[in-house]
């Protein structure tokens, strides 16, 4: 049952906890700043997030850039004034009188039913409903930026009300802030919505639908390439890959106990001869049904089962982002069925794969935790004791460096989490290593054992890229769109200077793809700078300048989108180069 993720905010330090109680603070002085400029101002939720705070307000009209460069002055006028912040436990109706005209706080209070007392902070005459942490004054806030304002509906469900979120950010000095903003222009630059517009990769419709994503021509080639690499990948290390359907009756999800637990993320019923069906929001029960379809003798163990499988899942529109958040996205899913005494090497078998992807995909920064057995949990405790220590053994075995997540594990099993790090340093968890002890059991899954009875194999989720969708947007924003030569869409341009090359150019072109290379010609009557600039903004390896001269000397004038001009160079020996390149991924 694994998910794709989100953005990793990464293991707690010092550093972080600081930020973590500025930002909360700056969040409750912008908040602060906002009533006094718009009085009649109602207050949502303003909590700390990764690399900032944001707070939501219900007001009258949208907020314009005047308003956040007034409400961040007034910040600084807080901050200066050095106010403390004071924490209060007050009465259940104490809080309501305190919030009379504040709905949202009210809702909130009526949501803590159970609790009989509530805490409230605050600092020179602004109050709010809050648990803190808080720093001690307004003035230990050294630097603060607003960033940008969007809408959000209350509690994120398209059925509230749309209320406009204040995002900001604060850090402990103003270079680190600086460092910060020049990380969010990089970011905006890398944008992978924003690439994947202008190189042609993938588009999202209205008419089709949010978070359904369309592959053109050139993106629809890099997952082709992503895809075969992660078929042979997977053949090599002793997988089947399979291939499931994406629907399936309603008795399936009760089994496996969807319908019970995930119902609110998967869609309504398709009606197919009077008997319910649903779009799958997971692949595994399609793969126990191809274990259950014969009896198991332990010799036949392991079994490794892959599929690039396409699932649908109910999210939120307001958490849907381009690749990162859809709603039908495929997954690079994989369930390992073993022996007790095979779960060691099997979870080895499976680092030993994630990190050779990894490294051809060029992420070779990463950090990884194990968590474990949390309160409420299925399946025999001394299971998950061997479980634990099998995931524990194989990371220790390689000396890798992991922290444990104590209790954080899923109810079903414990896990080995990988996050890797991208060229702008942010973590993003892609990878997990999943036991789990419910579905055997809903199942009724068995293997034939060594002495001829009956016995209850390990089952292992697995994940590498998370989501061909999700993988994918982490590379074009990692690369900045420049891919390096071997998921390139196009990894070779021919430019003909002039109309009479470009006979020439198509023999260049014929050349180098009988040889494996993906080559376009440039044949439009346009100046050749205008083309290989056109080839740049499109982040093609490889320019080819053909001429008089290069058609003479049946050679190319080779430009590098990095390197710059290259000079002159034979057929023969750009192939060679060109083959170099690949052989180093």
């Amino acid at each position: 049952m694994l998910d794709h993720g989100t953005l990793d905010t990464g293991h707690v330090n010092p550093v972080d906890a600081l930020r973590h109680r500025m930002r909360h603070s700056a969040a409750h002085i912008m908040a602060d700043a906002v009533l006094k400029l718009f009085p009649e101002a109602k207050m949502g939720i303003g909590p700390p997030i990764h690399d900032g705070f944001y707070y939501d307000f219900d007001v009258s009209r949208p907020f314009t850039p005047e308003d956040l460069e007034r409400i961040e002055e007034l910040m600084n006028e807080t901050i200066s004034a050095s106010h403390s912040f004071l924490r209060e436990e007050i009465s259940r109706e104490d809080a309501k009188e305190l919030f009379a005209g504040q709905p949202y706080k009210l809702e909130i209070i009526d949501g803590l039913a159970d609790e009989e007392t509530l805490t409230i902070y605050r600092h020179s005459d602004f109050v709010d409903l809050c648990q803190g942490p808080h720093i001690d004054n307004s003035g230990d806030i050294p630097a603060v930026k607003l960033l940008s304002v969007a809408g959000a509906y209350w509690r994120g469900d398209e059925r509230r009300p749309m209320l406009q979120r204040i995002y900001g950010t604060a850090f402990e000095s103003t270079e680190a802030l600086a460092d910060h903003l020049a990380r969010l222009e990089e970011a905006e630059r890398r944008d992978h919505r924003v690439l994947g517009r202008q190189l042609g990769l993938f588009s999202i419709h209205d008419e089709i639908g949010p978070g359904l994503i369309v592959w053109h021509p050139k993106g629809g080639r890099v997952r082709t390439i992503i895809e075969d690499y992660w078929r042979d990948l997977h053949y090599r290390r002793g997988y089947d890959i399979l291939y499931s359907p994406h629907i399936g009756r309603a008795q399936l999800w009760e089994t496996s106990g969807h319908l019970d637990f995930y119902r609110e993320n998967m869609y309504a019923p398709i009606d197919v001869d009077d008997q319910e069906y649903f779009l799958k929001p997971m692949n595994c029960p399609f793969h126990i049904m191809v274990y259950r379809s014969s009896l198991r003798s332990y010799r036949e163990l392991p079994l490794r089962y892959a599929e690039l499988g396409t699932v649908y899942r109910y999210e939120r529109s307001g958490v849907l982002h381009g690749l990162m958040r859809v709603r039908g996205f495929t997954q690079d899913d994989a369930h390992i069925f073993c022996r007790p005494d095979q779960v060691v090497s099997e979870v080895d078998g499976v680092l030993d794969l994630t990190f050779e992807l990894l490294k051809d995909f060029g992420f070779t920064d990463y950090s990884i935790s194990l968590s474990t057995r949390p309160e409420k949990a299925v399946g025999d405790p001394e299971l998950w004791d061997h479980a634990t220590a099998s995931l524990r053994q194989a990371l220790e075995g390689r000396n890798l460096s992991f922290d444990m997540d104590e209790g954080g594990g899923a109810f079903y099993g414990p896990k080995i989490d990988i996050h890797i790090t991208d060229a702008l340093g942010r973590s993003w968890q892609c990878t997990t290593v999943q036991f789990d002890f419910n579905l055997p059991e809903r199942f009724d899954l068995v293997y034939q054992d060594s002495e001829g009875g009956r016995s209850r194999p390990y089952m292992v989720h697995r994940a590498i890229l998370g989501s061909v969708e999700r993988f994918m947007g982490i590379l074009i924003e990692h690369y900045a769109g420049a891919f390096p030569l071997w998921l390139a869409p196009v990894q070779a341009v021919v430019i003909p200077i002039a109309d009479r090359h470009i006979e020439y150019a198509e023999v260049v072109k014929t050349g180098l793809a009988e040889a494996g290379f993906r080559v376009e010609v440039d044949g439009r009557s346009e100046r050749m700078n205008l083309k290989i600039r056109n080839a740049q903004m499109q982040k093609v390896p490889y320019m080819l300048v053909v001429g008089d001269r290069e058609q003479e000397d049946s050679a190319v004038s080779v430009r590098h989108r990095e390197e710059g001009d290259l000079g002159g160079m034979a057929l023969e020996a750009l192939v060679e180069r060109l083959n170099g390149e690949l052989a180093r991924k």
